[in-house]
């Protein structure tokens, strides 16, 4: 029998008491909650006693280091609020101490390019959406950004675009000069998000020394996709990602949340990126975008990214979940991190007049998605933020080990 400690941020008392857990967690029958306890078929929050029962069965299985199964999963992403959602993220945060220690990552983002040639129903920079900003950084401009992050601290710069043809032309050839040039000026590693890209340019940027291919699916269902992502190919949209591990990046998926999507449908989505060995995991929760097909959609609550978030901390203990800046800011962070995250992104360096994402201007000429903005509200959780010689450990460990199962799948084959 072990036992798991949790980081003393469970004792911290800027976590509201709705929140708060036992520092200690036993993985035995005997260690099970209090609620669990009550006579009668339910609890006092309507909740079946047999339903919290199997609850405290699936997080025994995780911390054991079983697998879970569909239902399982299914059951996780229909915890009811209150102390069952509140013993998941404790169940959360203690795999990812397991895994991590008390370790959180930081990523700078650069969105050089807010030009795309795609028509998404739900994202602001879909072509000819003039509600949203329009900029095409110069090489140069995008390597000041990355070096005032890089000063600032973070770990790792994500460069992202919308698929911009100009990037795109002649088979990526000024993406790569920009990559190259970039490789040149900064000591970070790199994870490139330009939609999706031929083989031959996934090859060279493997070759120049990039780190991770971000392009999210989204989601996995493939009704839903041809919705969301109009005019655009679900399966090459997943090929590019396996030729992208193939030739020796790491992959990044993603989870549109707030879309009408089923627990099945997350469900499917987890067995995905399970499939595609994606090293690091995330889900967003969708935020309307003016000038869209989807602007009047009612905006979601959060509160199903974060089951999601400690969901997947349960499925991938030991893989990279985001608590991203650009959903809720700076104030939704904190909430992310309880459920499980390990890594924040999105922070965005005022006066380089970039935008976000989903939230395309939130907090970031106000310098409040800044290391500096951020630390603070890390450390007080209980958490760190360690080295970038750390970060780049985990980077090498990582890509031992998705090479690895790489080879033992081919064997099998």
């Amino acid at each position: 029998m072990f036992e798991v400690r949790e980081s003393e941020y469970n004792k911290q008392s800027t976590e509201p008491a709705s929140t708060r857990q036992s520092v200690h967690f036993m993985p035995s029958l005997s260690s099970k909650p209090s609620y669990l306890n009550q006579p009668g078929d339910k609890t006092r929050n309507g909740v079946r006693a047999d339903t919290l029962r199997h609850m405290e069965f699936i997080f025994e299985k995780a911390l054991w280091k079983q697998p879970l199964n569909d239902n399982d999963i299914a059951c996780l992403l229909a915890t009811p609020p209150g102390k069952p959602l509140n013993r998941l993220f404790t169940v959360a945060r203690a795999l990812r101490e397991r895994a991590f220690e008390n370790q959180v990552f930081l990523y700078g983002f650069v969105y050089f390019s807010t030009y795309c040639q795609n028509y998404c129903q739900f994202c602001l920079y879909r072509k000819f959406n003039k509600a949203a900003p329009r900029y095409r950084k110069s090489i140069r401009a995008t390597i000041d950004a990355a070096r005032t992050l890089e000063d600032e601290g973070v770990h790792l710069i994500d460069l992202t675009m919308g698929e911009d043809p100009y990037y795109l032309q002649q088979d990526g050839e000024t993406l790569l000069e920009l990559v190259a040039r970039f490789r040149e000026a900064v000591d970070l590693p790199i994870m490139v998000s330009p939609g999706v890209l031929k083989t031959q340019s996934l090859s060279e940027m493997a070759r120049q020394g990039v780190d991770w291919y971000a392009c999210y699916q989204e989601t996995f269902n493939e009704r839903h996709f041809v919705q969301l992502r109009s005019r655009q190919s679900f399966n090459r949209r997943i090929e590019a990602k396996k030729q992208a591990r193939q030739f020796g990046l790491l992959i990044e998926e993603g989870l549109l949340l707030g879309i009408d999507e089923s627990h099945g449908d997350i469900v499917l989505a987890l067995r995905n990126m399970e499939t595609l060995n994606a090293s690091q995991v995330r889900a967003m929760t969708f935020r309307p975008q003016p000038g869209t097909p989807m602007a009047n959609w009612q905006v979601p609550n959060s509160i199903d990214e974060l089951r999601t978030i400690a969901t997947l901390r349960l499925c991938f203990p030991d893989r990279l979940i985001p608590a991203s800046l650009d959903v809720d800011g700076p104030q939704g962070l904190r909430d992310r991190l309880i459920a499980g995250a390990n890594v924040v992104t999105s922070l965005i360096p005022p006066q380089h007049k970039l935008a976000g994402v989903s939230k395309a201007r939130l907090g970031i000429e106000e310098g409040e998605r800044t290391v500096s903005a951020m630390v603070p509200l890390i450390e007080r959780l209980g958490l760190r933020t360690n080295s970038v010689s750390a970060y780049k450990q985990w980077l090498q460990k990582e890509k031992w080990r998705v090479g690895r199962q790489d080879r033992v799948d081919s064997k099998s084959m």
